[in-house]
């Protein structure tokens, strides 16, 4: 088959072929928020509107389209679907055995004030198991947790996904800085560094966000020391990590730091008022609970945590990589009819070079792995009968249809416009700014981001479009490329395959119109403070 070279600017003006670009993303938004279309529905139509610019416009050829598309459904039920799916039969499994009560028992030891439970778990806990895991797991898990803690679903769906900003830059390991770096030969410590001059910050912020979202001004005034000592002993780690040490272990410090600090400090102080999103939901307290009773209830967490974390360090992945000893155990998939036969090139690439395209099927070295791996630790020690495994597994099924098609959907969409070159055409319209760059610099990882459901995959797309930019114009390529980090990072909120994902966690299938427009004003809000702050700074 022949090779097909990427079209950047089809209609010979970058800001009008820009607008052809934009019009399937605009479309999806105004799907989902102002005719209320399920996900599944508004990312069927964008693919389709998507696929007719690429043929007719971008004169992309039709049957590179359907293999992107399909490249991208692939995509979502590996990884994505399916660390949803056990993230959720880990949660229900605890559920069914009864060991959430003890969890839940637990938390409300260390402050029966549900605002501060917000820190607690979506906060502290969530950075901790983006640090650890990422890729849409922590999500996952924080929402179900606060529904059990007695949180309204969408309430709950809505505050892990903005509590999510505060370690999403450097989920998983890192890999969020530590991949651009790689892609365009600069230092990810360095990149790292400039991101702590605002992200810290930012993440104190989220902090007073998510209890002003539960109880107003009125939950600040009385909970503001314990907002503090989370947020600022969370913002403060994370700056002196990514500083002294670099991206890696930014997330897990600085959630160890602030759950301990904020733990401690709820020993020796307590809000004047007990808040309680549900005044009829009555805790059990924690005298009924030995410590090792509580300590068997969370053992599966605690197992998760420590799988993912092993998964993600180096010499593990290393171990499945290229030349390495079970290199053989990663399955690859080269997809027919597109792998290395769309052509990028300047300025997207320096020179001419190839998009592969190639399924990843890394089943014994995923997250998803160390998820299920946790599940049958979890089911042994909890002595769960293969009906109990068999009924959770239904149930887990029946509630992710809408997600997973959701998923799905999205990323095909997101690919065929990756493919295509109209991701491309929006970055060169951004880059076009000349001396103001810096402002929009944000909006292309912001872009990434929704379009892709990963800050990792917004910095493998327009990371090198920032670096050159940001060389042009005279300044560090080292800055844009963190300011595309910490603008991507303000769209995993928004994130189609986000809002997905909380919503199956909650039970809202098919809700998620109404969790984006919860969420869809915080991220713009957050967006144009990191506009502003990039275009002041750098």
């Amino acid at each position: 088959m022949n090779v097909w070279e990427q079209v950047y600017n089809p209609l010979g003006n970058i800001w009008m072929s820009a607008l052809i670009a934009a019009i399937p993303i605009i479309l999806f938004i105004i799907m989902l928020t102002v005719f209320k279309l399920k996900g599944y529905m508004a990312g069927f139509l964008s693919i389709i509107t998507a696929g007719i610019f690429a043929v007719l416009i971008y004169k992309m050829p039709a049957v590179f389209v359907l293999m992107s598309a399909g490249y991208g459904v692939l995509a979502g039920i590996w990884p994505a679907a399916s660390i949803v799916f056990a993230a959720i039969f880990l949660y229900k499994m605890t559920v069914k055995t009864g060991k959430f009560k003890v969890i839940e028992n637990s938390i409300s030891f260390i402050t029966a004030d549900q605002r501060l439970q917000v820190l607690i778990v979506a906060f502290s806990f969530g950075a901790f198991l983006e640090g650890a895991a990422g890729f849409g797991a922590p999500v996952a898990i924080t929402a179900a947790i606060l529904v059990g803690l007695g949180f309204q679903p969408l309430q709950a769906a809505s505050l892990c996904l903005i509590a999510n900003i505060a370690g999403g830059a450097y989920g998983a390991m890192g890999i969020p800085v530590t991949v651009p770096a790689l892609l365009t030969g600069l230092d990810g410590l360095e990149i790292g560094r400039y991101t702590a001059l605002v992200l810290p910050i930012i993440s104190i912020i989220i902090a007073f966000l998510l209890i002003f979202i539960v109880d107003g001004v009125r939950g600040i005034k009385q909970t503001f020391p314990a907002i503090l000592v989370s947020g600022a002993s969370f913002g403060l780690t994370q700056a002196l990590v990514l500083t002294f040490l670099g991206p890696e272990l930014a997330d897990i410090f600085a959630a160890i730091v602030s759950l301990i600090a904020l733990a401690l400090f709820s020993q020796v102080w307590k809000p004047k008022e007990v808040y309680r999103v549900n005044k009829e939901k009555t805790i059990e307290r924690q005298a009924a609970y030995s410590l090792g009773k509580i300590a068997f209830a969370w053992l599966p967490f605690a197992f998760l945590t420590i799988s993912v974390t092993l998964f993600n360090l180096s010499f593990f992945k290393n171990l499945f990589s290229t030349g390495g000893p079970l290199e053989k155990l990663v399955f690859m998939f080269p997809i027919s009819g597109l792998n290395n036969l769309v052509i990028k090139h300047a300025p997207i690439a320096p020179e001419q070079t190839p998009m592969a395209a190639v399924f990843k099927l890394d089943l014994f070295s995923s997250t998803t792995t160390a998820i299920v791996i946790t599940i049958i630790v979890a089911g042994i020690l909890y002595h769960c009968n293969g009906k109990m495994m068999r009924d959770i597994a239904k149930e887990t099924a029946k509630e992710l249809i809408s997600p997973v098609l959701t998923i799905c959907s999205v990323l095909a969409f997101a690919y065929i416009c990756t493919y295509s070159g109209m991701s491309s055409t929006l970055g060169l319209a951004f880059a076009s700014t000349g001396e103001v760059f810096p402002v929009f610099s944000p909006v292309l990882g912001w872009l990434g981001v929704f379009l892709t459901g990963s800050v990792v995959n917004s910095g493998s797309l327009f990371a090198p479009l920032q670096s050159v930019t940001a060389s042009q114009i005279g300044i560090a390529p080292e800055t844009m490329v963190a300011v595309n980090v910490m603008g991507g990072t303000m769209a995993k909120m928004i994130s189609p395959q986000s809002i997905a994902v909380a919503a199956a966690a909650v039970g809202l299938a098919g809700k998620d119109s109404d969790l984006f427009k919860v969420t869809i004003k915080y991220s713009l809000g957050l967006l144009i403070v990191i506009g502003l702050i990039s275009w002041i700074i750098f």
